[in-house]
């Protein structure tokens, strides 16, 4: 019987060796990051902030990944993780200012914006979505319900109705904004060339700086074909960070 009991206690202490480790938390990650940063090793500070923003987004994390990518002077990862800093908040004016400072340093333009695109940076995004359907239903259920409880239509629900659609008209365009937005990118690594083929053999059309932007149009295996200063080609996946964290 004992030497039965030690058995069951030796399989328990393996089954439970054998579990693997919680994975750190976004906050965990954040503080490791914070303490490598202030070691001066901006490599470590810079991954565990990437992996920090990866588990739970917040504009916290890729702001101060920006910082220790630009101490490392990785200019393209510094102005990716500054843009989608301010693609999760853009009342913030720390990415504002840095992503100016950044690209005065290295002489780049910010992407041109069309006037819709423009709307949509004017809220945070994911409340766009929310705008748009609150205020849809809003005027459905000013417009519907007094019929529906078979009630008189007073003055104040057509002026809901009418205000509810307004909203709804105007979070429309904000809303494609977003979505044609987050097809932006930039470029990561210093002197990237622009294929005129998806391939390693085909002509270089260009040659684009770190941080330059571009707009994805499609992919093809490794590469995607982009449109950087009026200029159309390819690069690889690997060279061209997105601005939407989830699709980077």
């Amino acid at each position: 019987m004992g030497e039965e009991g030690d058995g069951v206690c030796c399989r328990t202490a393996l089954a439970l060796g054998a579990r693997p480790r919680a994975a750190p938390s976004p906050e965990a990650l954040f503080q490791a990051g914070v303490s490598a940063y202030r070691a001066a090793d901006y490599a470590r500070a810079a991954e565990a902030f990437r992996h920090s923003a990866a588990r739970q987004p917040a504009p916290g994390a890729p702001l101060t990944r920006g910082h220790a990518d630009w101490q490392r002077r990785q200019t393209g990862a510094a102005i990716l993780a500054w843009e989608q800093a301010q693609w999760l908040h853009p009342f913030d004016p720390a990415a504002r200012q840095n992503l100016r400072y950044a690209r005065k340093a290295a002489q780049l333009e910010a992407p041109e914006l069309a006037w819709y695109e423009v709307i949509s940076t004017w809220l945070p995004v994911a409340w766009w979505a929310w705008l748009a359907g609150g205020s849809f239903w809003l005027a459905i259920s000013a417009a519907m319900l007094p019929g529906v409880f078979r009630r008189r239509k007073a003055t104040w629900h057509q002026a809901v109705a009418a205000f509810g659609f307004m909203v709804f008209l105007l979070c429309v365009p904000a809303y494609i904004g977003v979505q044609t937005r987050s097809r932006l990118g930039f470029i990561l690594p210093p002197d990237t060339p622009l294929r005129l083929t998806p391939t390693h053999e085909a002509q270089t059309v260009t040659r684009l700086a770190a941080g330059e932007p571009a707009r994805c149009l499609r992919t093809r295996g490794r590469f995607v074909l982009i449109r950087a200063s009026r200029t159309l080609g390819w690069v690889e996946q690997a060279h061209l960070g997105r601005i939407c964290p989830a699709s980077d």
